[in-house]
């Protein structure tokens, strides 16, 4: 399972996240590779109303793990990688896979930010957000670490899962293909506008058109991080219980494909 919540996706016993005293937390060089490869974009403006602060949401560490064998062919996930872009109210957003080599120091910069850090819980060296992508990106495809690039500039951080297949499914009447999802927004400047909102929705509907047999898609924020369920009521999704999973109590947020067009 994910970690456990983040300001959508992310928590676990972790102390409230601070407020505006992280605004000067993150000063963000965009390693040379990274520039090449997504190119240097005139600057967005964006102003999107909202409620959500979303640095994350995220699973207690090691909840969701990469254990069980994928058959030759399969495709659990049905290939992030070739979604393509999706036009969002706050600019063009493509979903592009983590590769550590290149994406480790502007993701472990975000993990080190203290708003993301209360989540998540993997500050400090980045031993630890080495350990956490490795662990989804060897595993046999359930999970897909993906960066989020808005107007070609990378700004937030992803996992795509299956969240049948994963121990999530173990605390809720999980469906076959239920597809789960997380969120780090990791620039200061881009939370508490309705933009965590914007793209939770944008991406919950890129899982359903590019799944089709996927039914559902869920996430479990911490109950106690108001703004992130707040951001997901935003986007479409329905509170549907409160589950005890490992390091939290969380909310089991779904947005089903039958009540798309209504919420």
């Amino acid at each position: 399972m994910p970690p456990t919540d983040a300001s959508t996706d992310a928590g676990t016993n972790a102390a409230p996240r601070a407020g505006s005293s992280t605004e000067d937390t993150l000063d963000l060089r965009l390693p040379d590779e990274l520039i090449a490869l997504f190119g240097e974009d005139e600057p967005r403006t964006r102003a999107l109303p909202g409620p959500d602060t979303l640095p994350a949401t995220r699973v207690a560490p090691g909840f969701r793990t990469g254990t069980g064998s994928q058959q030759a062919g399969d495709d659990l996930l049905d290939s992030p990688a070739d979604w393509g872009p999706v036009t969002t109210p706050v600019g063009v957003l493509r979903l592009v896979p983590v590769r550590v080599e290149r994406d480790l120091p502007i993701i472990a910069r975000w993990m080190n930010d203290p708003a993301v850090a209360a989540f998540w819980d993997l500050a400090g060296t980045d031993d630890a957000t080495v350990a956490h992508l490795r662990g989804r990106l060897d595993g046999d495809g359930r999970s897909a670490p993906c960066l989020g690039v808005l107007d070609g500039v990378p700004m937030s951080y992803w996992e795509i899962y299956r969240a049948d297949l994963d121990p999530l499914a173990r605390h809720y009447p999980a469906r076959p293909h239920d597809t789960g999802i997380q969120l780090l927004v990791g620039g200061v400047a881009d939370r508490g506008r309705g933009i965590g909102t914007a793209l939770l929705r944008a991406v919950a509907d890129l899982v359903l058109d590019r799944r089709p047999s996927c039914a559902r898609v869920v996430a479990e924020p911490a109950l106690r991080n108001t703004p992130s369920v707040a951001a997901f009521l935003g986007a479409g999704f329905r509170f549907a219980a409160e589950v005890d999973l490992p390091g939290k109590r969380a909310a089991l947020m779904i947005r089903d494909r039958a009540l798309r067009k209504q919420l």
